[in-house]
């Protein structure tokens, strides 16, 4: 089987494509399919692709170069915010079956599979079409293989520890922000702090870091697991990372960094997970903070919320998307139940 997967991502755009990506390519590869990943991005983004085949170059302006490579493939999967429907509808005709990762009902899709696995993705209501199908939902969140069977997390009685994540960039620039809040206000909790290959702002960070402050530089999935298991409650952004702290199960309080996380971090903000303190330049955003850190103190309210996000995403979707790709292919045309 031919199988690529076409996506973007490095120190302008971030890294949450080529993160849930890597997810379906483990899938895949784990089951004995050989496939390829083509990525419009730089060279921040080769530590995540350790033991990856992987071509980078910009296949928005090459497209005919992209076009080649892909054409004849069985399955090409693509996960875009610059692509336009033009790339889709020639990826579509060019190859047996094509699967669009989408987030926010982008495009009106050609023929193929649309995977959304937002918690919001039932609400956008999706044009019935024939030769298109959609899997929605946080069933089909796909997540990296470290994730797909985790730990018991322990719930502790007293909060010992906080992380901090804002994806590979940071770039709001709120980890010194809120380094400086919880040196001041917290300073006896142990702070692990992730810092993303594409930081510009390391020398801020060490700044406001205390004696209990832990930053951990460019982790792999394997390191965030583990960090996550370790911290009580984490702050993230509503990016990627936001769907395996749930998966773990960590308490996290949200804040949003751009307009394509305002539906997430709202979704889990309703079904009880997140303690959502608003948009990153939302007025007393640190006064929130302050008072979500003090509410997840009860022991009784982080174990609910720990419960509501593995009831949410249960770390079997990559596969399920991957079940559901290879039932595809051998049907004629595409239909499922």
């Amino acid at each position: 089987m031919k199988v690529f997967i076409i996506t973007e991502g490095g120190k302008n755009i971030g890294f949450g494509h080529i993160t849930r990506c890597l997810s379906l390519y483990q899938a895949f590869e784990e089951r004995g399919t050989l496939l390829k990943f083509i990525i419009n991005g730089d060279n921040n983004i080769e530590y995540l692709l350790k033991d990856v085949n992987y071509q980078i170059f910009n296949w928005l302006d090459e497209r005919n170069k992209l076009f080649e490579i892909v054409k004849n493939a069985d399955i090409a999967i693509i996960d875009s915010y610059l692509a336009d429907i033009s790339v889709y509808n020639t990826l579509s005709e060019l190859v047996k079956l094509s699967v669009y990762v989408d987030d926010n009902k982008r495009l009106n899709y050609p023929k193929g599979i649309v995977v959304n696995g937002n918690i919001y993705a039932k609400e956008l209501d999706y044009p019935k079409r024939d030769g298109i199908v959609y899997f929605l939902g946080p069933k089909y969140i796909p997540l990296r293989k470290e994730f797909w069977k985790v730990p018991e997390k322990k719930i502790k009685e007293e909060i010992e520890s906080i992380m901090v994540t804002f994806g590979g960039n940071d770039t709001r620039k709120l980890t010194p922000q809120i380094l400086n809040l919880l040196s001041k206000n917290y300073p006896n909790l142990k702070k692990n702090v992730i810092i993303g290959k594409a930081f510009k702002n390391i020398d801020e960070i060490k700044k406001e870091s205390d004696k209990n402050t832990y930053l951990v530089y460019y982790p792999d999935a394997e390191k965030m697991k583990y960090i996550m298991l370790e911290s009580d409650i984490a702050i993230s952004s509503g990016g990627q990372t936001l769907h395996e702290l749930a998966r773990v199960g960590v308490p996290t309080i949200g804040i949003c960094v751009a307009e394509n996380e305002i539906r997430t971090v709202e979704g889990w903000k309703n079904a009880g997970f997140l303690e959502y303190v608003g948009w990153h330049l939302g007025e007393d955003l640190m006064e929130k903070l302050k008072n979500s850190v003090k509410y997840l103190k009860s022991m009784n309210v982080r174990k609910n919320k720990s419960k509501i996000g593995k009831t949410f995403i249960d770390g079997k979707g990559t596969l399920r998307i991957h079940s559901v790709l290879k039932e595809s292919l051998n049907e004629n045309p595409v239909s499922f139940k």
